[in-house]
């Protein structure tokens, strides 16, 4: 059987561990004979739309630079937030991929991404069965969140909860220097699940007691009841942690600091969130009145490459290479996943789950991982997170500043 080519993309936010699935999908495909050529879109799906195609496997020639991108931060690839439509309403855009497709004799499409992307990869997959045409579409599961459902955890959470964890160990620190009453808020990605939030409870592994109140999205945000918290903490120490997610809501579903957002929604409906730790900052200042500062981590939670967790970067690179092997053995329309054997020792099994399973759900954290009072994580959130950050990655610098891995982002003409 004549060799197939491949085609691979990034999509949706960017994360520490995504360019580690990227790797192990170009390593894997050199591997194998029956795989011709290995073509990377720029952009994701936006990027086989416009043609922005380049050529992968010729820009690697020894495992150091396989090593180099494994530990390279955010999308290497680029990425693209495009809503494609349902196959009813817009197959001239399934259809324009897939003449991509044919000029180029691609017999895989791996799809590196999120939620969102997930729903694009099904979607992708349905046309071609639809078209009759032989192309194994495979998605590669990343995102910070932690959300998708179907798998035990996402690449990509395991170096941002241990980037968390260790920079609220850091924020601690510092907080307890002066020997005033004194709040720090510290505000953590999670629109609707509170898996980051949750790994802030890590910081209190060696024995400091902060964060004191942790907020997560999956159960109702009381002001007043939030202020009443703080107060009995205080009356205790003179310094306070909160860690709060975004996406922390009212009881009537409204977000917390929705009052002071733009009300702009991204190309899938998402409002755009930030902002909750200034307003509780703000209403701190005016209702206790002691010291505060607000802090929020931003898109360092998924670009801190100097603290990746080397388990992460290990799943995330195996996730990629079993995609490739999933893609080879005839099987189409599925996600790569992992299931927990055990937690100690720590064990994992790769398996898949279809495509349709996983696109537009949401894995939120356990409701009895919560403490009844909707202030703090349980033992078991800190026991289910904690094998995800463990283990280090070394990062090649020079000069003392971290390298990283560029492609020659030719456009391959066809």
């Amino acid at each position: 059987m004549a060799a197939r080519n491949l085609l691979v993309a990034q999509s949706g936010g960017p994360t520490t561990a995504i360019n580690a699935s990227l790797a192990g999908v170009i390593a894997e495909c050199m591997r194998h004979p029956e795989i011709g050529i290995v073509y990377g879109a720029l952009n994701g799906i936006q990027g086989i739309l416009d043609h922005r195609l380049i050529r992968l496997d010729t820009q690697f020639h020894s495992a150091d630079d396989f090593r180099l991108l494994e530990g390279t931060p955010s999308s290497a690839l680029g990425s693209c937030r495009l809503k494609m439509p349902s196959l009813a309403d817009g197959r001239e855009k399934y259809q324009a991929i897939l003449d991509v497709f044919r000029a180029l004799d691609i017999g895989y499409f791996l799809y590196i991404g999120g939620n969102d992307s997930m729903d694009t990869a099904d979607k992708m997959a349905q046309f071609c069965r639809e078209a009759g045409e032989d192309i194994k579409v495979i998605g590669i599961p990343k995102t910070i969140d932690n959300d998708l459902v179907g798998t035990d955890h996402c690449p990509g959470f395991g170096s941002a909860a241990k980037y968390i964890a260790a920079t609220l160990q850091e924020i601690v620190c510092d907080a307890q220097v002066y020997p005033v009453k004194s709040v720090n808020v510290v505000e953590i990605m999670g629109r609707n699940a509170g898996w980051l939030t949750a790994a802030s409870a890590l910081a209190r592994l060696h024995g400091s007691k902060a964060p004191q109140l942790i907020y997560l999205p999956e159960v109702p945000f009381d002001p007043e009841q939030f202020l009443s918290d703080l107060r009995k903490e205080l009356d205790k120490q003179d310094s306070v942690v909160v860690a709060v997610s975004e996406g922390v809501k009212l009881a009537d579903g409204r977000y917390v600091a929705e009052s002071t957002q733009s009300g702009a929604v991204d190309a899938f409906g998402h409002k755009y969130l930030s902002g909750v730790g200034k307003y509780l900052e703000q209403m701190i200042s005016a209702k206790v009145g002691c010291k505060v500062r607000s802090i929020e981590l931003n898109v360092m939670q998924r670009c801190a490459a100097h603290i990746l967790s080397k388990t992460d970067i290990e799943e995330a690179r195996r996730a990629g290479e079993e995609g490739v092997k999933q893609a080879l053995a005839g099987n189409t329309g599925v996600m790569m996943t992992f299931e927990r054997v055990s937690d100690s020792p720590y064990l994992i099994n790769v398996g898949t789950i279809p495509l349709s399973q996983v696109a537009n759900g949401e894995k939120k954290v356990p409701l009895e991982w919560i403490t009844p009072e909707g202030n703090n994580v349980t033992q078991e959130a800190v026991d289910h997170i904690l094998p995800l950050i463990a283990g280090e990655i070394p990062q090649p610098s020079r000069h003392g500043i971290p390298l990283h891995f560029h492609f020659d982002q030719t456009v391959v003409k066809f």
